[in-house]
């Protein structure tokens, strides 16, 4: 049995129907009010519980093998909504995670993490990532941490401020920092099969075929759309500042760590390529590609 943690969420999901596709048994991790109806309809069990709740995930690791956790709450915090705090979910909530793994006797933790973490300003995503890789670490488990570089469907489309509609860019510092950014599918793909492939590496760090900057990416747009674009840089000093006020609010934990998230990828340049990817028989998307797509998506209205 493979549990699931995260499976409603739009990565999750891809897991979860791949691990089904190849015929393994899959149980998610369902919290109250979400809707799951789609993983059922799929062929998961559903068992309800939450991250910020250590019986209900004991009893989710009952007879399990095998657990991927790609869960985050850093959405539903950008959108506001009431909850626990990022450090709750992700740091507490994945330590009670793995509590409850190793009491299960479960063989094998497969943990979304992010290429680069612990690089860039300190923010609660950043260190709750850092502190899930280190409990794991200390675990008798078989740990196998995936870092994917930025998700080319969330970086470099509008929710991610490179809106080709509006013809507006944002980006943090001189955005000359080239980058891999990974097709949301081919980090799926590569996570169902580290999940149950016999010998995993302990650490996987990836990216998509291509390494662009965000001022390549831009040129790459205005030749597919045929106009120009205006891009608006945040100065790395006042994101850096931006990421520590928001802190301390105490409120902006989400905020902080999408900024701080900014300030990294314009700093660290990448030490990694597609190689995992292909070495499991996944031919990656490039980021051309993936913006192409959106330019003739919006010719055709």
């Amino acid at each position: 049995m493979i549990l699931v943690v995260g499976g409603t969420g739009d990565l999750g999901g891809r897991v979860v129907r791949r691990l089904l596709d190849a015929g393994h048994r899959v149980r998610c991790l369902v919290r109250a009010g979400s809707d799951g109806s789609a993983l059922r309809a799929a062929g998961a069990e559903l068992v309800q519980g939450d991250l910020t709740d250590p019986a209900s995930l004991r009893a989710a690791c009952h007879e399990v093998d095998i657990v991927v956790a790609s869960a985050t709450t850093i959405g539903r915090r950008l959108a506001g909504v009431k909850g626990p705090t990022i450090r709750a979910v992700e740091e507490q909530g994945m330590a009670a995670l793995i509590d409850a793994a190793e009491a299960n006797k479960v063989q094998r933790f497969v943990y979304l993490s992010y290429a680069g973490v612990g690089e860039g300003p300190a923010t609660p995503m950043s260190r709750a990532k850092a502190a899930t890789e280190r409990r794991l670490a200390r675990s008798p488990m078989r740990r196998v941490i995936v870092r994917p570089d930025a998700f080319q469907e969330v970086h470099v489309a509008a929710v991610g401020r490179f809106d080709l509609k509006a013809g507006r860019v944002a980006t943090f510092g001189r955005g000359n920092t080239r980058h891999r950014w990974v097709a949301t599918e081919d980090v799926a793909a590569l996570v169902a099969a580290v999940a149950t492939e016999r010998n995993p590496p302990e650490l996987i760090e990836f990216g998509g075929p291509e390494a662009l900057s965000r001022n390549e990416c831009v040129a790459v747009a205005e030749h597919a759309t045929g106009r120009s674009i205006k891009v608006m840089r945040a100065p790395l000093p006042v994101a850096r500042l931006l990421t520590k006020v928001l802190q301390l609010t105490g409120r902006g934990d989400a905020m902080a760590s999408i900024i701080g998230l900014g300030v990294m990828m314009d700093e660290f340049e990448i030490t990694w390529d597609d190689a995992p990817l292909r070495e499991r028989g996944i031919t990656p998307r490039s980021t051309s590609d993936w913006i192409n797509q959106q330019a003739a998506a919006l010719a055709a209205g």
